[in-house]
């Protein structure tokens, strides 16, 4: 069977009729969900939908269940589909899964079947030879505004330039994320733009108080600023110490990144940002949010470390991602902030 991208999925379902078999896997939750609305969009005619579309969890089929679903002739339509999520839960062993198998061999013309793989974990390679596979991965930085934009269009909503700036700051790329915020500012939108002022006050993000202001401020050995942060920042909705703690993690390893490339040649300054660019791509991290910009940031970080105090800096981040996750210590907002203070101490130890 062919094997698709997100992209390609939605290009050939403008082109002709749907396979019989989807399994869609990779990271993007949200965005397997848009492919599953537009799978049925293209298989199951809109007046036809209630008689028409099954959907169920895959830990709650057994083979007969499963045969009754793909095997039910469709009704006042041409084609039937089934969705089974939760394709994560089922061990190579289960019985369903045997009988999915066998009906991969020779699927009901009549039916558009798609499983979905609910997870970032490796996908069941049986599932994405005998399917048409589709791989959803994350969205690389500039299409996440993008994706921004369509989705509130969809909910009649429109947002001022500084509100999207806002926004993504405070969530980041995390589509999930930026749905429900959307969701939640629809109301407002009626008729005009929303302001950055009201993004702030319903996501409960003042300007300067965004998880990047926090670790720009760190990282440029800001480190009282950077303290003072810590509080404001890690009571906005959907942050955590943890949450913060990767985005400082990922900050130091860029920096060090960059660090590295100035210290094998210095006459690589003039290029570095390119040179670090060049690596974004070929690594498409996610959650960093515009490339450029990260590549901007880890060019001007590189000139305020050694690369001494890189590897210090990160076996202390080490040590407080431990003390996070150990279930004796609860305070968040002190461990973030000795942290971020003990960069500082060293900076002046090594002058």
């Amino acid at each position: 069977m062919g094997a698709l991208t997100f992209d390609a999925l939605l290009r050939s379902l403008k082109q002709g009729a749907p396979d019989a078999v989807y399994y869609l896997h990779g990271e993007e939750d949200v965005l397997k969900d848009e492919a599953v609305r537009a799978l049925l969009e293209r298989a199951v005619d809109p007046a036809a939908r209630d008689f028409n579309v099954d959907q169920r969890t895959a830990a709650d089929l057994d083979p007969e269940a499963f045969n009754a679903l793909v095997n039910t002739p469709p009704i006042l339509t041409a084609t039937r589909a089934v969705v089974v999520r939760g394709m994560e839960q089922l061990r190579k062993t289960a019985k369903v899964r045997q009988e999915l198998l066998r009906y991969l061999e020779s699927p009901n013309p009549t039916t558009v079947l798609v499983l979905v793989h609910g997870t970032a974990e490796p996908p069941d390679a049986e599932l994405v030879r005998r399917a048409t596979a589709v791989e959803v991965a994350a969205l690389p930085p500039e299409r996440v505004e993008r994706w921004m934009t369509h989705r509130a269009k969809q909910l009649g909503l429109t947002l001022a330039p500084e509100a999207r700036e806002l926004l993504l700051a405070s969530v980041g790329s995390d589509l999930s994320g930026l749905a429900r915020e959307l969701e939640k500012l629809a109301p407002l939108g009626v008729g005009r733009p929303v302001s950055r002022d009201e993004v702030a006050a319903l996501v409960g993000v003042r300007r300067g108080e965004t998880l990047q202001d926090f670790v720009d401020r760190a990282l440029e050995r800001r480190a009282a600023a950077a303290a003072q942060l810590v509080g404001p920042v890690l009571e906005q909705a959907g942050m955590s110490g943890v949450r913060m703690l990767s985005a400082l993690g990922t900050a130091l390893v860029g920096t060090a990144l960059a660090r590295a490339e100035l210290d094998r040649d210095a006459q690589r300054r003039d290029r570095l940002e390119g040179a670090l660019l060049s690596h974004l791509r070929a690594a498409r991290p996610y959650g960093l949010g515009s490339w450029e910009q990260t590549a901007l940031r880890w060019a001007r970080w590189a000139g305020l470390w050694t690369a001494g105090e890189l590897r210090s800096a990160l076996r202390l981040a080490l040590d407080a991602d431990r003390a996070l996750k150990s279930s004796t210590l609860t305070d968040e907002a002190g461990i973030l902030e000795q942290l971020v203070l003990s960069w500082s101490v060293r900076a002046r130890e090594a002058a």
